[in-house]
């Protein structure tokens, strides 16, 4: 096992020698080339890999669109993507030609603009000064000519060592060589700050994604995750802060700017404030000359597992009168599930992942039966309705023919098929609970659910995807869709819904529900009963309706979903199966009173203290089956309408 090891870091010091090795030689090619060649053979370099590279080349055309979408074309953006290519690799074959020539000769071909302002910090009693600094087009520049800018100072960097010790060494003689103190930034900034405090001037990357640890704000109007490091070092050390951006100006030339100090907004002094300053000033420089910017760099990566933002550990912070409409979304598609209860349960998990992230805009996909539904949720945007029958290659057309490029996915559903679907879409986040093949199209799978052979509700289990990707589960009103309307003159409106599109083995006898209005309605009279159904249910509507002799409205199959859904909101109380009705009804905050027979009520039952749930446990329930496979309906007919009726009458406050 030791020589293994032994053998294994020998390889890799050897890669890493012949790497070094290679670079030196590189250098030796560059160091007989003029500057200006060099700059055009990048140039052609880089128009080459523009070809090539695909996956950068989509990745800075994605950077471009979210930055400059809302004002250039798609040709001035692909032309842009094209032009930063080719001052990318002409900038970066100039960086590794600098350090082989003098600062003299480098100096020849940079002018400086705003350079004064680091003397003037000098001049405020030896004023710490922190330069904010940005990958844009030769930055080794500031490295190789500090002359030009370090004007009194110290002079002080924070490097990141290189994993290739050779490497990291002539890095660190060529810094040391020009007069920098150097300072490691895996030791902390306790060294940097202390430097700062002696008269020092340090530079500090700013323009790259922060990950987990940033304060994410807006960044060309879309939240991105934003370095707090050197706010507060500033803040701590009371250091001016000043931008330094190199600008291409001409072929091998280049322009160094010193941007005026930054400085929070109102007068403020928190972190916050200064980091969204910083945003700001950064964003401005970068649109003077966009295509020197780094945009193969993702800065606007999606955090994984948790995207929503809820629990980031920095937070989210806007500028003061930042208009919110300015600020771009990020978009969510939530698959839903196909049936009409299960979507029901799923509108806890929606409404916990809505108030993730200020920025959240969420589409659902679904069959066409249940936008009206989704529509209804103040928490969705958009419907994509899909025929029941469509394809998988037809489905992911209609997703991309919205036009909106989704940032990630959420499956409610579990089948491989719908996975693919939004596989073909090209979404990049794809969320779910683990599931056969379906397995491989994931690339967030969420962990976790309930012990084997325990049951966990379809609505828990929704809101443990929630979870998964960062929202928070426990917040007040996940559950609450409001209070049932009171009744303004005495009247009781009861909704009753006898079928179920499942089967005949979750309906409780047709007679009995019939008894049951009518046993109530001779002793209360205030009570006016509305039948729902779906549409294939028209034929059992008429049925009841027959049985019935007190005052009622026959509504079954008559009704749209929207329908539905305002005629539900008019009543105080439910009667029904365990069908999907049941559930919209729950979701829409009115009481039930529902009748399990073949179905599991700790699976899919309605959940809360509005809800009463009769079920009788036979040996073989829960089943599941569509129709009883013993001819009979043993777990329903021993649900009497003696315990039916009574349960109406205490959920309306008569018993």
């Amino acid at each position: 096992m030791g020589r293994a090891k032994d053998s294994a870091s020998l390889s890799k010091r050897t890669v890493q020698w012949l790497v070094y090795a290679l670079f030196r030689c590189i250098e030796c090619m560059l160091w007989v080339l003029p500057i200006t060649a060099v700059w055009y053979v990048g140039r052609a370099l880089g128009a080459v890999t523009y070809c090539l590279a695909g996956k950068y080349r989509r990745l800075a055309q994605h950077n471009l669109h979210i930055a400059f979408g809302r004002e250039k074309s798609c040709a001035e953006l692909r032309r842009l993507s094209y032009e930063h290519f080719k001052s990318l690799f002409a900038n970066m074959l100039c960086g590794f030609k600098l350090p082989l020539m003098t600062e003299a000769e480098i100096c020849k071909r940079v002018r400086s603009e705003g350079t004064q302002r680091a003397q003037d910090a000098f001049d405020d009693n030896e004023r710490p000064l922190m330069n904010l600094v940005l990958h844009a087009s030769c930055w080794e520049i500031l490295t190789q000519v500090p002359a030009m800018f370090v004007r009194g100072h110290k002079a002080g960097a924070i490097y990141q060592p290189l994993r290739n010790p050779w490497l990291n060494a002539l890095v660190l003689r060529r810094r040391k060589k020009l007069g920098y103190e150097l300072f490691d930034r895996q030791a902390g900034f306790t060294g940097p700050m202390k430097f700062m405090r002696e008269g020092g001037q340090i530079g500090v990357l700013v323009d790259q994604h922060a990950g987990d640890h940033g304060l994410w704000c807006p960044f060309f109007d879309r939240l991105a995750s934003t370095t707090t490091i050197a706010a507060l070092m500033a803040k701590r050390t009371g250091a001016m802060v000043l931008p330094m951006m190199v600008y291409n100006d001409g072929p091998a030339r280049w322009r160094l700017v010193c941007a005026p100090e930054v400085k929070a907004a109102d007068g403020k002094t928190d972190a916050d404030s200064l980091t969204l300053a910083i945003n700001a000033a950064v964003e401005g420089l970068i649109r003077a000359q966009p295509e020197a910017w780094f945009w193969v760099h993702n800065r606007w990566k999606t955090p994984k597992p948790h995207f929503l933002l809820a629990d980031s550990r920095r937070g989210v912070a806007f500028p003061a009168g930042y208009d919110m409409d300015r600020l771009q979304p990020f978009e969510l598609l939530i698959r839903s599930p196909n049936w009409l209860g299960d979507a029901c349960m799923a509108f806890p998990m929606v409404r916990a992942i809505k108030r993730g992230r200020p920025d959240l805009k969420i589409t659902v996909l679904g069959p066409d039966k249940l936008e009206e539904l989704w529509l209804s949720m103040p928490e969705v945007s958009r419907y994509i309705g899909k025929p029941a029958k469509e394809g998988l290659f037809a489905v992911a057309k209609r997703i991309k023919a919205t036009g909106v490029k989704f940032d990630a996915a959420v499956f409610c559903t579990n089948s491989t098929r719908s996975t693919l679907e939004i596989w073909l879409a090209g979404i990049p986040r794809r969320v779910g609970v683990k599931g056969s093949l379906r397995s491989k199209l994931l690339n967030q799978i969420i962990k976790g659910g309930p012990a084997k052979g325990s049951k966990e509700h379809h609505a828990h289990r929704y809101l443990r995807i929630a979870q998964g990707i960062g929202a928070d589960i426990s917040q007040p009103g996940l559950w609450d869709a409001g209070a049932p309307p009171a009744s303004a003159d005495g009247t009781l409106r009861v909704g009753v819904c006898a079928g179920a599109e499942y089967g005949p083995a979750k309906r409780w006898p047709l007679e009995r529900f019939a008894a049951v209005v009518n046993q109530i309605s001779a002793q209360h009279p205030q009570f006016r009963w509305e039948l729902f159904g779906a549409p294939g249910e028209k034929e059992m509507g008429e049925k009841l309706s027959a049985m019935l002799q007190a005052p009622h409205e026959n509504l079954v199959g008559k009704t749209r979903l929207s329908e539905l859904i305002a005629r539900l909101r008019q009543c105080q109380l439910l009667l029904t199966n365990d069908t999907g009705t049941m559930h919209l009804a729950a979701a829409l905050g009115i009481p039930t009173v529902s009748i399990f027979g073949s179905t599991c009520p700790i699976e899919t039952g309605p959940l809360g203290e509005r809800h009463t749930v009769i079920q009788h446990k036979v040996p073989c329930s829960p089943c599941f089956e569509r129709e009883c496979p013993f001819g009979h309906y043993n777990c329903m007919t021993k649900v009497s309408q003696e315990e039916v009726a009574q349960a109406v009458l205490k959920a309306c406050g008569l018993a």
